[in-house]
């Protein structure tokens, strides 16, 4: 990568957060994380996790807090884990927000993985290869087409419920996502992230 910085492209969601938040260090080495350019090698999904945490320390930080090390993370993990009950992730809610953290403006500001990978393919221009198009991209850009319709699907019921008075919800958010289970090792992937890895670990 070299001295390469990429300009910040607000119009696309992860760009708009990391500019609001002020994470333009972690912005700029987006595209090291994902093709394995640095020390480390991230995929989309732990990807949009750092970045998620990095937004919620910034905004414990603009709040007065003087957040631990791992204090963030484990707020995020409160607030998002699969395995946290609602009375914990409620207890974690109102903790923040008694210390001046807007907790709806955070989460709501939280991005996914198809976002991260959105942006690093389409806003910044950036592959896992490093040379031309990837070779799953053209498969990825399909299934992600699939996606975004049957959101857009399911978000147009479920308007067409609100409005005949069959549904009672507040704004709500559609998100799809396609897994991929190995029968060989047993392990679960989401497409996106499978691709980004490049392979199941089995192999």
């Amino acid at each position: 990568m070299g001295g390469y910085e990429p300009d910040v492209e607000e119009r696309y969601k992860v760009g708009r957060v990391v500019s609001e938040y002020d994470l333009r260090d972690l912005h700029d080495r987006l595209p090291a994380l994902w093709t394995g350019a640095a020390d480390e090698t991230l995929s989309l999904r732990e990807l949009a996790e750092r970045i998620n945490v990095a937004l919620l320390r910034r905004a414990m930080e603009r709040a007065g807090e003087e957040p631990l090390r791992g204090e963030a993370e484990n707020a995020y993990r409160l607030l998002t884990g699969d395995n946290v009950t609602a009375g914990v992730r409620t207890q974690q809610r109102n903790r923040l927000g008694r210390a001046g953290v807007d907790v709806d403006r955070v989460e709501s500001d939280f991005v996914t993985h198809q976002a991260v990978h959105t942006y690093l393919t389409t806003a910044l221009g950036v592959t896992k290869d490093g040379d031309g198009e990837a070779p799953a991209a053209k498969h990825e850009q399909r299934i992600q087409r699939l996606r975004s319709r049957t959101a857009a699907v399911t978000e147009n019921s479920l308007r067409g419920l609100q409005e005949a008075g069959a549904l009672s919800i507040g704004s709500p958010g559609v998100v799809v996502d396609v897994s991929v289970y190995c029968r060989d090792c047993g392990t679960q992937y989401e497409f996106s992230d499978l691709l980004g890895r490049g392979g199941c670990r089995c192999e």
